[in-house]
């Protein structure tokens, strides 16, 4: 882990964050990121690790980049989970400022959660789909963080069509199931079917799991 430690030390990142000045020139963004976390069942005890993810996409992120967070909880095709969401100003101090008041907004989730009953994972990625739309953006990003096993309550439709061109979207920490053990063809033959859903939506879809590559989420 020494390439994500090198990011995410707090020394590193309070640097980041509070080191520019207004007088500094930076480049204005065009990304969107959005961030689906899972909540089902046991997976909130992953969350930690989705928070230095976000600690590191806080340092990769430029003034005039758009940031959401949102959680996959039983029925996610819904504003109401969103956890926090920033158009981070042109003003590099504002912006870090902003990334303070982002991160505490995070943290106080996490410490809060409660586990959801249900995985919506389609529902969570219609409505990052929605949201990165409504940004005028160039590079659009959807990030992933969950097992990728959706189980959806009776009567919720999500047999939907994603529309995904020009998006990337990155499926993060997918750990493996109890069954994915017992017969490995499980575990990928889910990633086969999420790949072939985003592809056929027109997107660009790919795995990290190893939290070395870091880095690779926005290139």
């Amino acid at each position: 882990m020494k390439r994500i430690s090198k990011f995410l030390t707090p020394i590193v990142l309070s640097l980041i964050l509070i080191g520019c000045s207004d007088d500094q020139s930076a480049p204005l963004g065009s990304r969107g990121v959005y961030m689906l976390l899972d909540t089902s069942g046991t997976y909130t005890e992953e969350l930690d690790k989705a928070r230095q993810i976000i600690s590191f996409l806080l340092t990769q992120l430029n003034p005039g980049d758009t940031f959401a967070i949102a959680r996959i909880d039983t029925a996610s095709f819904s504003e109401k989970d969103i956890v926090a969401k920033v158009k981070f100003d042109d003003r590099p101090s504002a912006t870090n400022q902003q990334k303070r008041v982002f991160l505490d907004d995070v943290d106080s989730f996490i410490r809060n959660v409660q586990s959801s009953s249900y995985t919506d994972i389609s529902g969570g990625m219609l409505q990052a789909q929605e949201y990165l739309m409504e940004h005028d953006v160039r590079e659009r990003v959807i990030l992933v963080f969950s097992d990728m096993q959706e189980d959806l309550p009776e009567g919720y439709v999500r047999d939907i069509s994603f529309t995904l061109e020009d998006y990337k979207v990155v499926a993060l920490n997918v750990t493996k199931l109890r069954e994915d053990n017992m017969d490995p063809r499980v575990y990928m033959e889910r990633l086969d079917m999420w790949r072939n859903r985003v592809e056929e939506g027109g997107g660009y879809w790919t795995v990290i799991n190893d939290l070395d590559r870091i880095e690779e989420i926005l290139d």
